[in-house]
């Protein structure tokens, strides 16, 4: 199937690009961008020429910073086009709620996806959860800002979501692996005196049966990245690492955990399902962890931290 990825920037050119070309499903045909390309690829740099002109494709991927993406996906729908959305699916649950009754209407797939649910250790996780009390569980998410998102200011911008970019991988995690539902109760936002969103967040949670549910996510982590979810229950503590690539039961690794790295194999996986959708002629728009961060910027206490300068 014939396929546009829109927005040519890291994230397009690190996982979207290398999945497309290693998929027997899809075809890269085109590619949307005012300032980057896929070689070998037609590009064009107006969206609307590209729906025009280029009707034999149907399915378009976009890869653009949250605020934009509600328009384009919308053009996209209404052109009679497929969507798949890269995390995090729009900017405001209701752009999310309306592209889901856009593509209703007129019978298309839509795709928020979650490619952190996709990690190897991830299913285990959940299955290993199903049937045992949970006590407590704990996110760590800390990496440096400057690594993977150097000179970006959408992300600073209202909108651009600041720290809940990759902390909203741990929070899909997190609602893929619990047996139960959680809502947020409240957090802590730090934001640097020169920025709109915030560069750290703590967060903690209701669970239905009781447990101790927080998380930490900062963007200021020197050194090692960290991407840890830590359960504890009544028979065992479970240990989710590096993003869910690997994982250890009462701190042993995982005999099976095979050896892919924190993002290997997960982006595959979201073009295969995004093409089983398209034959179902079926949705998957899970909005969870979408609903902890707008709770998260509705119930946060704002503290002013030091400027932050990339």
């Amino acid at each position: 199937m014939k396929l546009a990825l829109v927005g040519i920037g890291k994230i397009a050119l690190d996982q979207h690009v290398p999945a497309i070309a290693g998929s027997d499903v899809w075809s890269l045909a085109a590619t949307v961008s005012r300032h980057g390309s896929v070689d070998g690829v037609e590009n064009y740099a107006d969206f609307d020429r590209f729906l025009a002109e280029r009707g034999d494709i149907g399915t378009v991927s976009l890869c653009l910073p949250p605020v934009p993406r509600f328009r384009f996906a919308a053009r996209a729908l209404a052109a009679g086009r497929h969507v798949m959305l890269e995390k995090p699916p729009g900017a405001t649950l209701a752009e999310c709620h309306a592209l889901i009754g856009l593509a209703e209407s007129r019978g298309l797939s839509l795709y928020a996806t979650w490619h952190s649910r996709e990690a190897p250790r991830v299913a285990t996780a959940k299955a290993w959860l199903a049937d045992r009390v949970l006590r407590r569980l704990t996110v760590t998410w800390k990496e440096d800002v400057r690594r993977w998102h150097p000179n970006q200011d959408w992300i600073w911008q209202p909108g651009g979501m600041g720290v809940f970019d990759p902390g909203i991988n741990a929070l899909s995690i997190l609602t893929e692996i619990l047996p139960v539902e959680v809502h947020l109760t409240r957090a802590t936002l730090s934001v640097p005196a020169n920025r709109q969103t915030p560069i750290a967040a703590d967060l903690f949670f209701h669970h239905p049966g009781g447990a101790e549910i927080e998380a930490v996510f900062d963007w200021r982590q020197d050194g090692d990245q960290i991407w840890t979810i830590e359960a504890v229950t009544e028979d065992g503590t479970m240990t989710l690492l590096d993003g869910g690539a690997r994982m250890l039961l009462d701190g042993a690794e995982d005999a099976a955990t095979p050896d892919l790295g924190p993002l290997g194999g997960e982006y595959p996986q979201l073009y295969a399902k995004m093409a089983a959708l398209i034959a179902r002629g079926d949705i998957d728009m899970d909005l969870r962890p979408m609903v902890h961060v707008s709770d998260a910027l509705a119930l946060g206490r704002r503290v002013a931290v030091a400027p932050f300068y990339d």
